[in-house]
């Protein structure tokens, strides 16, 4: 009996965190956009009339954002003064870097969380009815994104900041040893790619995804290689997979659709694919169990009510039975990796 009072302290715990959870998150978001996380990190100690200064809120205002902020745990207050936690200089301070988690932050809260007020309407109907707020009549919204390319630009920032977090963990696996091309089929802004041919000298990586995606691929991650990170523009789905590469790369893609339509994907990479080349799914794994795993709960929400309508974050082995299905040997996953990710792959006979 005690135990289990001691877990309803926790769950009840988290509860109370979680119905203040919007709130908070959207203050930290902003003190991010207000760079209130850059300013102290170059003056710490500062105090809120130096932060007003820098920042132009008004005091009383600002004394209510702080306060918020304090509570998180993310900003501390000391004698008066305003300090970044250990947390808020690793992850946020460095506001211009393409990995900061204030372009994550400013990502959610634009494009994520406005369509999650709609998630009992889009539930209930089986498909992403929040996708009605972006223009267009594309039925994702990577289609519809193309519509604002000022929004496409925030949430590809967000998509790549977010890649760059977890890229490691891909870039250092075996399973690009001696593979000379690869093929990045979704690729977004090529940061991906960007990261696999800095780390594997002999590799080259093409990048296929939709034209208004593929144009922001000029940016400093992809075009510091211009001769080993090439662009192919082309739908994953209509167009064919570009010729040449021995292994097909699919990173935060798969997770997007239904069954049906990884499996058309992995048939494709299969026929793209010489014998003996390689298929790599890295993305998010929920547990086994599918109990555990709060990124991928979240991502799973956010594809079926406003990205795609369909999708979430799949138990590993999803990827593994529909490898197989495909016609690819050697299947196996590697788990555990940050973020909850894992690494699927498979070698075709």
């Amino acid at each position: 009996m005690q135990n289990a009072a001691h877990e309803d302290d926790s769950v009840l715990e988290r509860f109370h965190f979680l119905v203040n959870a919007p709130a908070l998150f959207n203050a930290v978001t902003t003190a991010a956009e207000l760079r209130i996380f850059a300013f102290l990190s170059s003056k710490p100690g500062s105090d809120a009339q130096d932060i007003r200064a820098f920042c132009g809120l008004p005091a009383h205002q600002l004394r209510v954002l702080l306060q918020a902020v304090c509570t998180t745990g993310l900003l501390e207050r000391r004698d008066g003064v305003y300090h970044n936690s250990a947390v808020a200089e690793s992850l946020l301070a460095a506001d211009d870097e393409p990995d900061s988690w204030s372009h994550i932050l400013t990502g959610w809260k634009e494009v994520y969380y406005p369509a999650f007020a709609h998630m009992t309407t889009a539930l209930r109907a089986g498909t992403n009815t929040a996708l009605q707020a972006h223009p267009g009549d594309e039925p994702t919204l990577y289609g519809r994104l193309a519509h604002d390319p000022g929004l496409e630009e925030v949430f590809h920032r967000a998509m790549t900041a977010f890649t760059l977090r977890s890229v490691d963990a891909l870039i250092e696996q075996p399973v690009f040893d001696g593979v000379r091309h690869v093929l990045d089929v979704g690729g977004g802004d090529g940061s991906t790619s960007a990261r696999l041919v800095a780390r594997h000298p002999g590799l080259t990586s093409t990048v296929f995804d939709m034209p208004s995606v593929s144009r922001l691929a000029s940016g400093a991650e992809a075009g510091a290689h211009p001769d080993r990170v090439s662009l192919a523009p082309g739908d994953m789905f209509t167009d064919p997979f570009p010729e040449g590469p021995d292994a097909v790369l699919f990173s935060h893609v798969l997770e997007i659709f239904d069954e049906d339509s990884i499996l058309l994907l992995m048939r494709k990479a299969y026929a793209a694919l010489p014998s003996g080349g390689r298929v790599v799914v890295y993305g998010y794994n929920v547990s086994d169990d599918e109990t555990e795993g709060v990124f991928g709960a979240r991502l799973g929400l956010y594809f079926n009510v406003l990205a795609s309508g369909r999708g979430m974050a799949y138990p590993a082995r999803d990827y593994e039975r529909w490898l197989r299905a495909a016609g690819f040997d050697e299947v196996g996953t590697v788990s555990g990796l940050p973020y909850e990710h894992g690494l699927s792959q498979g070698v075709k006979r």
